[in-house]
């Protein structure tokens, strides 16, 4: 697994990684400080809902001209923005209007970027599994270590340093991406619109994948979307030691995910989910640092495992010349109740307490587990090998 092409492409989303883990905690301390909770759960809404609005448009662009130049693209871009950022962070107080187009511009790069992560992977990788794993744990380890590092210097340096970092490992990532070698099969010409047909008949064909999404959405909407601004919010300056934990969680996860196989993968992940109930639940019960650690520590084993799950199951059950559009729709429809959560969690602190929010949040995480488990194509879906046109091959489980 560890060639030149996969190690440079494992560089370059560890650093990229940090950065972003660096960054939900730096907004909430840095833009919450000046503009309150309603100010971060606007930023981090715009930027999530400019993602989705070019997502598809990015899966098609990747399936064209390959995801390796696309991301590239997208990190280039995103240096500016978190640049830019930083040198308005130099006055004190930047203006609310300069930071919703920042974090716009982002939000877009980020929208052609993710769908092209996924598409990446069976390309510098043959064992796709293990591949995502270790990105997970990866990711992990960015989770365990960026959220403690920007509390820490957003103390003690404050916010222009830390948006400075975070333009420095888009960088170093599109560097990395440059290094890169890959192969990318030619596409037949075709126009934007029968290319965007094309990924959505091979989204709706398979129902295990859109079921998911479907259940995402509320997902996203009550629990993922409005976690940050109301976690922050609740917990304090022991935020960042919190989402170390659970950092540390998705490293667990990760490392389970490496070994164990199960013959049908996206079951496991559902049964796996219910370790995350502990997140807004400790939250929601006021608990103390240790125990809300704890509590992450479950929930991020619990998320890893389930992110590789599904992740090894899109590469595995799509054709190689369509994933990036299918990854565009699959991933748009996870991420687009999460805009909602977030530019909700302002206003809906004026109706409900933040904590009893929370307790929601948990109730509703339960009810995602049940609904996964009861929809049979994912309940059912069984293990196959990496895709090849438009055929896969079944392989024993283990």
């Amino acid at each position: 697994m560890w060639t030149r092409s996969f190690a440079l492409y494992f560089g370059a989303r560890t650093i990229s990684l940090l950065g972003d883990a660096m960054m939900p905690v730096a907004s909430a301390l840095a833009i919450g400080k000046v503009y309150g909770i309603a100010g971060v759960g606007f930023v981090l809404a715009l930027w999530t809902a400019s993602a989705v609005l070019v997502m598809l448009f990015g899966g098609v662009v990747a399936d064209r001209i390959g995801p390796r130049r696309l991301m590239i693209g997208a990190d280039v871009v995103r240096v500016v923005t978190q640049a830019v950022v930083a040198v308005a962070f130099l006055d004190g107080a930047p203006p609310f209007v300069l930071l919703l187009a920042m974090a716009f511009l982002s939000g877009m790069a980020a929208g052609v970027f993710e769908p092209c992560v996924n598409g990446m992977v069976p390309l510098v990788a043959q064992d796709t599994q293990r591949a995502n794993a270790t990105l997970k744990i990866a990711e992990a380890v960015t989770q365990l270590t960026g959220p403690a590092l920007a509390g820490v210097l957003i103390v003690a340096t404050g916010p222009v340093f830390v948006y400075t970092v975070d333009a420095a490992t888009f960088l170093v990532s599109a560097v990395c991406l440059v290094l890169v070698r890959v192969a990318v099969p030619r596409p037949e010409p075709s126009d934007v619109l029968s290319d965007l047909r094309r990924g959505w008949e091979e989204f709706k064909a398979r129902s295990w994948m859109w079921s998911v999404i479907l259940v995402w959405v509320f997902w996203g909407v009550l629990v993922v979307g409005p976690s940050v601004p109301l976690s922050s919010q609740v917990i304090g300056a022991d935020y960042g030691w919190v989402m170390a934990a659970l950092g540390l969680g998705t490293v667990l996860g990760g490392l389970v995910a490496i070994r164990l196989k199960p013959r049908r993968p996206l079951a496991a992940g559902a049964v796996a989910l219910i370790g995350y109930v502990p997140v807004p639940l400790s939250v929601a019960l006021g608990a103390p640092l240790p125990l809300l650690m704890a509590g992450h520590l479950a929930g991020g084993c619990a998320m890893a495992f389930w992110s590789v799950m599904w992740s090894t199951t899109v590469q595995t059950q799509v054709a190689p010349d369509v994933l990036n559009r299918v990854n565009a729709y699959q991933v748009a429809g996870s991420v687009a109740g999460m805009a909602v959560g977030q530019a909700l969690a302002g206003p809906v602190t004026a109706l409900v307490e933040p904590r009893a929010f929370m307790l929601v949040s948990a109730l509703v995480t339960v009810g995602v587990v049940t609904a996964l488990l009861v929809i049979g194509p994912v309940r059912r879906l069984g293990r196959r090998s990496q895709a090849s046109g438009s055929g896969q091959v079944t392989v024993p489980a283990t």
